[in-house]
């Protein structure tokens, strides 16, 4: 049955995550927490996920605006590559940011000419991360952008308002719930990010190590207990998103209800 199937491949494993986080006690388990390397790569982590969803929510804004509120040839064409960071392996997106920044790649020669390491440094983790999160917060404010039509901001318009205020003031409210949303999704990719980042970081210890690359290192050095503690921080973060995840959908559905009836029934002029 589906109860089984999901007790064998989520239940069942991530209670043992759990057990074997605490099997030595509470205390033991925040020991673990408090390691230095453990503090570096939970510093690393919350850092890029700092600089790539402020970068990732313009952008999102950007593309859902134009791609929303206009037609022209080649849009079906750009909202594929839009979803490129869905179809492809996040291992294939390292390899092709060696490909244009490693020292041999094709920006290599610049780079070094200029002295600035993105491999195996912290501005490809950087890049490799604003990749794999780039279409989140697009994905999720261009349907809200096309149900909603452009008949408020047009009216802002005529009244006088400019086009940022007519952005602060009646689409950004619109629009705020699926904004959150696709900016918590990018929140979460971002802190959990492993294959990309795995190819370009190199992994060193207190230098390019995040946390899902500090749960592997750890686990492979037979310091499993370490590496379920850590483990189990990725896994509330995980619980954290998707309790927030569902709110916001809730309130997407009620706000979207309320838009189409207000007052909550249909009335008819």
């Amino acid at each position: 049955s589906a109860i089984t199937y999901l007790a064998l491949v989520l239940f069942i494993p991530a209670a043992n995550v759990f057990y074997q986080a605490f099997k030595g006690g509470i205390g033991k388990f925040f020991s673990y927490l408090t390691a230095d390397d453990f503090l570096y790569a939970v510093g690393l982590t919350l850092l890029i996920a700092l600089i790539v969803v402020p970068i990732n929510a313009v952008f999102g804004l950007c593309a859902a605006w134009v791609l929303a509120r206009n037609r022209f040839p080649g849009r079906a064409f750009v909202m594929s590559i839009l979803d490129v960071p869905f179809s492809v392996s996040p291992v294939v997106a390292g390899l092709m940011m060696i490909l244009l920044y490693g020292q041999n790649g094709w920006f290599g020669g610049i780079l070094s000419a200029i002295n600035f390491k993105v491999i195996f440094a912290f501005p490809g983790m950087v890049l490799a991360t604003a990749f794999v999160t780039m279409p989140f917060v697009a994905r999720e404010v261009i349907p809200v952008l096309e149900e909603i039509g452009d008949s408020q901001e047009e009216a802002a318009n005529t009244l006088g308002a400019s086009q940022w205020q007519t952005f602060w003031r009646v689409t950004l409210p619109n629009i705020r719930w699926g904004l959150l949303y696709g900016l918590i999704l990018t929140n979460a990719r971002a802190m959990g990010e492993f294959g990309a980042i795995s190819v370009v970081s190199g992994n060193i210890i207190r230098k390019t190590q995040t946390l899902p690359l500090f749960v592997e290192q750890a686990y492979k050095q037979y310091e499993t207990e370490t590496a379920f503690a850590a483990a189990v921080l990725l896994a509330c973060l995980g619980f954290v998103t998707l309790v927030l995840k569902e709110i916001l959908e809730r309130k997407t559905t009620a706000n979207s209800v309320s838009g189409a009836c207000p007052g909550g029934t249909y009335s008819e002029q």
